[in-house]
């Protein structure tokens, strides 16, 4: 099914990444960590659907989108970083792999975060987000989208790696094994993860070696 969504607000959270506001069809429903199929109302672009995951609650009033800007020709988020409030976009119902099973481990990559934001966000809601770490991999420190969230919900559980950027506040490198053994990622606990593909595969490689079960693993594509 699909509907239609007026822009109620649109802003830069970083310098690459855009947060949206919409309003949400009567009935709307998804879980935290969902996504859905997202067009803009315009003529060449209605057909160009692209996967976006909410960064709003189920709860809340209105639609929220956390997406970051990829420079090309005429690309979809390109456009979506010029819309005006008033204008409308076309969303399908909620899908997606993500889903809160328990306390454990968040991996992310980039914009990969997104999923977990919303997890994050209704874990601290209801007070439950005790336990839970988050190993989030960026280029540079000006990268970390909603750091100071992140920071306030997670405090000591989040881990910030910088692959780029030497910064005297976040570890240098990448996500792997020696990292999440010094972090003591439990792999008798439930991991999530998202990125991009490379940097899943690596790191799926890395947490089946640590002894994780395929089973524990949640995962969804960047």
């Amino acid at each position: 099914m699909e509907y239609k969504i007026q822009l109620k607000k649109i802003e830069h959270v970083n310098h690459n990444v855009i947060h949206l506001v919409a309003d949400k069809p009567d009935g709307y429903s998804f879980t935290p960590g969902q996504a859905t199929e997202l067009a803009i109302d315009k003529d060449n672009y209605r057909d160009k659907k692209r996967p976006f995951t909410f960064t709003s609650l189920p709860e809340d009033k209105e639609l929220e989108f956390t997406i970051k800007v990829y420079p090309s020709h005429n690309g979809v988020t390109e456009q979506l970083e010029k819309l005006e409030v008033g204008d409308t976009l076309i969303i399908g119902d909620a899908w997606g792999a993500i889903n809160y099973k328990g306390t454990g481990s968040f991996i992310a990559g980039g914009a990969g975060v997104t999923p977990f934001i919303a997890i994050l966000k209704d874990l601290n809601r209801k007070g439950q987000l005790e336990g839970n770490k988050l190993f989030f991999s960026n280029k540079e420190e000006r990268d970390i989208i909603y750091k100071n969230n992140l920071e306030e919900w997670l405090d000591k559980d989040l881990h910030v790696t910088l692959s780029d950027e030497n910064h005297k506040d976040y570890n240098h490198g990448y996500i792997n094994s020696a990292y999440l053994k010094s972090h003591n990622l439990e792999v008798s606990k439930p991991v999530y993860l998202c990125g991009p593909p490379p940097m899943m595969e690596a790191v799926k490689s890395d947490l089946y070696k640590m002894g994780l079960p395929k089973s524990r693993l949640i995962e969804e594509a960047e």
